[in-house]
Parts: structure tokens; sequence; C-alpha cells
């Protein structure tokens, strides 16, 4: 990872209010991302906010699509709306992108790819909620375009902890280095 000329990011995913909420208040929950956002600002790599919401009357939304189309039945989640906006814990600072995106992946839709060509950068650190859904697809997509990869095992969430584990231990260090926050700082140190 070579950071001093800026080719590496952060991205910390689905961080939003209608997503962390659903772990509760518990404060250990969102304590791994807070700590990879502050190692991330504090060897000047660049962060990014992605979040998942929709316009006004879903246009993003197909039918087909079994999840989307269930939020877009029961409402919510739209761009305006308090579930789609970064969790106060991992607030974003005036230069940090916030990214929408209105898929499971951080590119799907989102400007994404663009910026990261536009900098330069072409190694991610991936973080988020859920592992199973936008750390999977985020990872998939970002290894076809040919990013260079790591994800941040303990900053990484999903409800099915069983699932989690096996994409962490079995299918994530196909594509990416699977290590912690504490060890991704202990590169950065040396």
């Amino acid at each position: 990872m070579d950071n001093r000329e800026g080719k590496t990011a952060l991205l910390l995913m689905d961080l939003q209010n209608g997503i962390v909420s659903r772990y509760g208040d518990q404060t250990e929950v969102v304590e791994p991302f807070q700590k990879a956002l502050s190692i991330a600002r504090e060897n000047d790599i660049p962060v990014f906010f992605i979040r998942v919401g929709f316009s006004e009357g879903y246009p993003e939304v197909n039918s087909r699509n079994k999840i989307f189309s269930a939020i877009s039945q029961s409402g919510g989640m739209t761009l305006s709306d308090d579930s789609t906006q970064i969790h106060e814990s991992v607030k974003p600072q005036e230069n940090e992108a916030i990214i929408t995106k209105y898929r499971f992946s951080a590119f799907a839709g989102s400007t994404l790819e663009v910026i990261l060509r536009s900098q330069g950068i072409n190694s991610l650190i991936l973080s988020g909620i859920s592992t199973s859904g936008v750390v999977l697809s985020t990872l998939r997509e970002a290894a076809d375009k040919d990013f260079s990869l790591t994800v941040l095992k303990d900053a990484c969430l999903d409800a099915d902890a069983e699932v989690h584990q096996v994409l962490i231990e079995k299918v994530f260090p196909r594509q990416a280095e699977v290590i912690t926050v504490e060890d991704w700082a202990n590169t950065l140190n040396k």
C-alpha cells in the first residue's frame, strides 16, 4: 500500500443510521470503524463514505429486485431520510466525500470509480455493514476492476456470524488481504 502517493483510500460502507441502528446502541459495534477512520485521517489516507439510498418515488428500484422492491413498498431509505445519513459516530469531515449507491456494490450507480481513478487511487481498504452485502459485492467488483484490496475483518459486521466468518476466512482471502484494523495500523507505522 503506497499511501504516501495518495494511492490508497478507506471505504466506510453503509455506516448510515438505518443500518447501524439494526445493531442497537452498542458502542462497541462502531469502535473498529471509528479506529479505522482515525488511522486513515492520521495517515492522510482519503476516506470515502458510501451509503445506499433512493430518490423519492424509487425510480431506481425494479420490482424484480427482492430486497430493494421490499424497501420501496415499505417506504424509507430515500436520500433525504434520516436512515440514509452517515451515522454520527463516524461523521465525515468537510473534505471527505459521501457517495450514494443504488445497489449493494459501492460502485453500482455511483461516482466512486470516476473519483478513485481521477485521484489515482488503486488500493482500497474495505470496511462496512454488512459483510455479506456491501463488502462482498464491492470486493468482487473492485477485484474485477483491478484494485488492490484489503479487508478490515474487525471493521466488517454481519447479522449472520457464520456467513461473516466464512466470507472473512475462506472467500475474501482469494481476492484481498484480510487483516485487523490494528494490523493495518502497524503496516502504516513501518
